[in-house]
C-alpha cells in the first residue's frame, strides 16, 4: 500500500468524505448518489463475490444509470476502494482511556484497522485486490487511505512521534493486512500478531 506524506497535524481527510469523490467536489444530490452506490456495492459483493461484481450491476440495484455511475467510478476496483475509504474515514478512532499510554493507544489503533473488515471475507478480499490495481483513481485512494492511517498512528503515538517508528508500524500493518487479504490468516489472527509485533517494536525502541 502506498503511503502519503508524513502527517502534518492538519484536519483529517475524513472530514470531506461525504462531499468529495476522487474526481471532483460533489453537490448534495451527487454525494447521495455516490454514497448509495458504495453501500449497494458492498451488498452486491457479499452476494456475488468480487469476480461477478460490475459497476453496471451495482448501478442497476442502486437505481442509478450506468452512464451516471461511470461518471463517478472508472472501474469496479475504484468503486470498492472508495467503499473501503469511506468506511475507514467514517470509523471514529478507538476511545482511549484518559490514562492510556502510547503503546496501548497504538495497539488499539492497529487492532481496529485490522478488524475493520474482519467479519466480511468477500469485502476484505475485494479490497486487497482493488487496492493493488493500477487504476489512477485507485492510486489516489491508496494515498488517501495511507495518509489517514498514518494520521491515526501519529495521533496514537502522541507529540513528537518518531518518524522511523511510524514508518515501521506502517510497514507492519500494510504487510499484515495484505497477508490477511490473501487468506494466509484470519483478520483476528492478524490483529493478534500485529499487537505482538508492535509491542516488540516499542521494546526495541526503548533499549
Amino acid at each position: 500500500m502506498t503511503i502519503g506524506p508524513f502527517y502534518d497535524g492538519q484536519v483529517s481527510d475524513a472530514d470531506s468524505v461525504g462531499v468529495e469523490s476522487t474526481r471532483r467536489r460533489l453537490k448534495k444530490k451527487q454525494a447521495d448518489t455516490v454514497e448509495r452506490l458504495t453501500k449497494v456495492a458492498i451488498d452486491v459483493l457479499a452476494r456475488t463475490g468480487y469476480d461477478a461484481l460490475t459497476v453496471r450491476i451495482v448501478a442497476a440495484e442502486a437505481g442509478v444509470g450506468t452512464a451516471t455511475a461511470y461518471t463517478y467510478f472508472s472501474s469496479k476496483e475504484h468503486l470498492i476502494a472508495e467503499a473501503f475509504w469511506r468506511r475507514l474515514a467514517q470509523t471514529p478512532p478507538p476511545d482511549h482511556a484518559q490514562d492510556a499510554d502510547r503503546v496501548t493507544r497504538t495497539v488499539a489503533t492497529l487492532r481496529q484497522i485490522a478488524l475493520l473488515l474482519g467479519d466480511e471475507p468477500e469485502m476484505a478480499n475485494a479490497v486487497t485486490t482493488a487496492l493493488l490495481g493500477g487504476d489512477p483513481d485507485v492510486e489516489h485512494l491508496r494515498l488517501r487511505i495511507g495518509a489517514e492511517m498514518r494520521r491515526r498512528l501519529v495521533d496514537a503515538l502522541g507529540p513528537e512521534a518518531d518518524p522511523d517508528l511510524v514508518e515501521s508500524l506502517e510497514l507492519l500493518y500494510s504487510g499484515a493486512l495484505l497477508r490477511a487479504g490473501m487468506g494466509y490468516a484470519s483478520y483476528a489472527e492478524i490483529a493478534d500478531r500485529m499487537e505482538t509485533t508492535a509491542r516488540m517494536l516499542f521494546a526495541a525502541c526503548a533499549v
